[in-house]
Formats: C-alpha cells, structure tokens, sequence
C-alpha cells in the first residue's frame, strides 16, 4: 500500500525507449513505431469527429483510442522496471504521457495493492494537449475534455492492476478550471458506473458499419467464389499471378510442374491446384521422392508383389494406386533413379503401371503434380533426367515466387500464422510489435514461407499470453547485436560498479577528451559524443568546463 507519495523517479529508462531515425523517417517508442503529430492536425480530427459523429460517440471513439494505447504502455512499464517500487513502476504510465507531450501529470493520491488489486489515484494534469486544441476550436466547455487522455489512464492502470479501473476528470481546464484533476478507482466503486462504461464499449454506429461490411464480404465471396483458391494466403502481384495460372490449370488433368526454390510452398500450392479441381472428392497424396532411397522409391511409387524382393512378405499398393482418381504430387521429382524415370514416364503416357514383381498391368486414373528446386535443363544436360520425361511433365509449367519477392503477403501471411500456431499452442497473441513488422519486411527470407513459419511459431511460444511477437522474439541475435554496437557489455558495467564508478569524473573525462579529439571544436565534440550542441553546452557550464575562445 502506498500512503506518502515520493517524487517521480527519473525518466531516463523511458527516454532511451524513444529512438528517432530521421534518415528513415521513422520513431520508435521500444518496440512500437510513433509519429508527431501537430496539434492542429488533432484540432481538425477532433472537429471533423464531432461534426460527423456527435460529441458523445466522437467522446467514445477518442476514449477507445487512449485506452488501447494506455494498455501497451502498462505492459512496457512491467518489462521497463521489473525490480522497481509499486509507485516507480506505475509512473512509467504517467511519464510516458509526458515525455509524449500529452500533458504534466502530478500524483495527488496513489493507494495501490499489488496483491488484492486496490486502487485508488488521483492526479492533477497540466498543460494538456486536448484541453489546448478544445478551446481553440470550441472555447470553454460545459463538460470536460480530456478524452483520449482518460481513456489513457483507464487502460494503463486497468491493464497495470489486473482490474478494470476507470478515471473520470473531477476538475478541467477546458471548462475554465486552473487545472485538471481526475481520479480512478474500480469500475463498481463508481455510482455511474454504467454510464462510465458505455464510453469504452464498440459504438452501435461502428457495429452495423461492420455488420454491412460482413454482409458486403459474404455477397463478394458467393459472386467470386469461382476466384478463390483452396487455403492460399497472399495479395501480392506475383502471388496473383501464379493462383491464376493455377486456377485456369485446375479444371483440367493437365500435369503441372511447379518450380521455385526451397520452402516457397509448393506444396501448398499443389494441394490448392488439388482443392480446386474436379478430384478434389478423391485422394491427395503426396511423395517426397528425396527422403525415399533409390532402392526403395519404384517399390513406394508403383506398388509390389509379394516376393519381388527379399522382405516383400506380402502385396502392397503403390502411392500411384493410392492416388486413383485423384492428384500425386512428386516433390523434388529430379531426385529421382534413372529407373523410377524410366517407370514414370510409362505412366504418364499410358495410364498404367506394373508393381515390383508382376506382370500385370494396372490402369489408374491419375493428375500428377511435380515440383524441384533443381534445373532440370541442366539436369538433362548432365544425363542425370530423361528429356522425354522432361518434355512429359513441362507442358505446364508455373514458377512459385519467393517470399522476398512478394513482402506485401506478409500482411496477410502473418496473422494466418499467429492464428495457427495460437491455436496449437493454446495461447493468445494478439499480434507483432510495429519494430518486429518492420525488421520481418526488410529481412531477406533464405527459408521463405517455410522459415516465416517457424519464426512465428517461435514468437507464439516466447510471448506473452494476451501480448505481441517482439523483435527479439523473433530475431534472438538482435538485443546480443544491440548490446555489442554500444560497446558495453553487462559484464563490464559489473567490474565498473564494483570498482567504485563515479559517473561524474567518468562524464568530465568523456567531455575533455572529446573536446581534445575535435581539436577544441565543441559542435563536433557532440557529434562525437551522441548529444546536440545545446546539451553538450549544458553539461560543459555544469561541470564547470570552458573551452577556449576558439572553441565554437
């Protein structure tokens, strides 16, 4: 229980989450990407928000934006400061208000109990953006204003405590008052409770918006359900292309050969073509004819006799009689023995095979997919594949993109992953950081869809229940790499505190030397030591150094 409140902790673990990338045109707050946004851009959407919608649903709206973004912050301020006092940790949301511009908050009452989940705080706000852009637009108001901001501390505190807790604003400035004061307690604490809560539930507008959209989405999949194509996932051009060429393909029992480098999906792609076709009542069966050794792939693909071999005790059908009436798909079909060739080839030109051992000729009905990595050109170039079985399986033949080729699938790629492997996991994910979609874009996918898979299967399992995929669950090298670009490791940092590490001579020492480095020049200086001229400038005065005349 906190009774005496102290001072707010310092704000420099919430200051280096905040990294600006001016060459990119990107902020980060950790792992979240920010943008500055000027007040009168918020003036004007808060005005066009009224004008369309009215002030109570416009009220909502603005409350539901604050309240989202008040709960990604409560679980960076457990993560921030695991160790800290109850009162440092919660400040984190307070400070982080701040440090965004939203506005000066100063802790009035704080009673929290972590362990029976108490709570009661009361806060005085100053200097509040919304407070700003309400009275330049409108002027005073009859109610208070701060909408997003107390949709902010709602969710920060809610999600902090493991509660719902609401704030309400006793006291605003946009209705004239010196300041703002809010207080938050929990949601049955409060007389109007219902009332409070009506404000961070879905708006009835935005409901039947949806409800339209639904009904619009159903009628488009019935009008073009002839377009869609089995359980592919994608949007891109490329990705476009091929299911075009694979749907145009699918109504006929034309052979297909799909190329394209490892893990791209081919055989995802196959299954679809499968899906798609008239046989898709009938068996699917698939071989990798790689992972079968040459002595034994005749036997798996076209069935044996009992007898034909030492260890054949009995009779067995082949994959191809498995696959009657339906699809074979031969994965990595260049791997093939020059007999299994020789066997194959019969096949597709005659309709019939004979297993190991017999001499009877079977018919079988089936649509036969292939897929390589290899060059089969070459391959036939170098005698290792038949040009005769080449020419068989070439008459269609379509190229599967990689991943690299095709990023703009991640979008859709993504949440088709995060919802299987949560599901196989039996947890939930609620999706990636802003930072870890950035680094999954701009990653060069050697594994492609196979490799993104088994990286979001391993962000599933590292994240936490109810949280996002982080950077670093995603990419383990990448806090190592952090680490090691400051040039500071924490074994080092260890030897400095228990040597007795005065950060101040430390400081002075830096500043010297790097003034000595620039040869006096104090523009540079800073450059050298991460800081800007006018901070440079601030310490230099503080610690009582001056450069010489020629410094500047």
């Amino acid at each position: 229980m906190i009774e005496e409140l102290p001072k707010l902790p310092a704000m420099d673990d919430i200051r280096k989450l905040l990294r600006l990338e001016s060459e990119e045109g990107r902020i980060w707050m950790d792992e979240e990407r920010m943008i500055l946004v000027r007040s009168s851009e918020m003036r004007a959407l808060r005005r066009e928000l009224i004008d369309s919608l009215g002030v109570q649903r416009a009220k909502g709206l603005l409350i539901r934006m604050g309240y989202i973004a008040g709960q990604q912050d409560a679980d960076t301020a457990r993560k921030l400061r695991p160790d800290a006092s109850a009162f440092d940790a919660f400040s984190v949301g307070p400070q982080a208000h701040m440090i965004t511009g939203q506005v000066k908050v100063s802790p009035v009452k704080l009673e929290l109990d972590e362990l029976t989940g108490e709570f009661h705080g009361i806060f005085k706000w100053e200097n509040s953006f919304e407070v700003e852009v309400f009275l330049a637009e409108y002027g005073k108001s009859y109610e208070p204003v701060c909408w997003s901001q107390i949709g902010y501390a709602s969710g920060y505190t809610s999600r902090f405590v493991g509660r719902q807790i609401l704030f309400r604003e006793l006291s605003c400035a946009g209705c004239g008052e010196q300041h703002c004061l809010i207080e938050g307690r929990p949601a049955e604490q409060w007389e109007d409770a219902e009332d409070l809560l009506r404000y961070y539930q879905p708006d009835r507008i935005a409901d039947q918006l949806f409800e339209l959209q639904s009904q619009v989405t159903c009628l488009r999949e019935t009008l073009t359900a002839d377009q869609n194509f089995g359980d592919l996932v994608g949007c891109s051009p490329k990705f476009l292309q091929v299911r075009e060429l694979l749907a145009r393909a699918a109504e006929s029992r034309v052979t297909v050969l799909l190329l394209g480098e490892t893990g791209v999906g081919k055989d995802m792609f196959a299954k679809a073509l499968h899906q798609c076709s008239p046989r898709a009542d009938k068996p699917f069966v698939a071989v990798n004819c790689a992972a079968i050794p040459n002595d034994l792939i005749e036997a798996e693909l076209f069935g044996v006799e009992k007898g034909a071999f030492t260890g054949a005790d009995r009779s067995r059908e082949g994959r191809f009689e498995r696959a009657n009436g339906g699809t074979l798909f031969l994965d990595e079909v260049g791997e093939l023995s020059p007999q299994a060739q020789a066997a194959l080839l019969r096949v597709l030109q005659e309709n019939e095979l004979e297993r190991l051992g017999d001499t009877r000729t079977r018919k079988v009905d089936v649509r036969l997919v292939a897929a390589t990595n290899d060059d089969l050109q070459k391959a036939v170039s170098k005698g290792s594949f038949r040009a005769d079985l080449l020419y068989r399986l070439n008459v269609f033949t379509v190229t599967v993109p990689p991943l690299r080729e095709r990023i703009d699938d991640l979008a859709e790629l993504i949440p088709h992953f995060i919802a299987k492997y949560s599901a196989l996991h039996g947890k939930q994910v609620l999706g990636t950081t802003d930072r870890a979609m950035d680094l999954l874009r701009a990653y060069h996918w050697p594994g492609n869809i196979r490799e993104l898979a088994n990286m979001i299967e391993r962000g599933i399992i590292l994240a936490g229940n109810g949280g996002c995929i982080e950077a670093a669950h995603l990419f383990p090298h990448l806090r190592e790499q952090e680490q090691q670009s400051t040039g500071i490791m924490p074994g080092s940092l260890d030897q400095l505190l228990e040597q007795g590490f005065d950060i101040v001579c430390w400081e002075q020492a830096l500043m010297n030397r790097a003034l000595e480095k620039s040869g006096g020049n104090v523009s540079r200086a800073a450059r050298l030591l991460g800081l800007s001229r006018a901070t440079l400038d601030y310490r230099l005065k503080k610690a009582g150094i001056v450069p010489k005349a020629n410094d500047a």
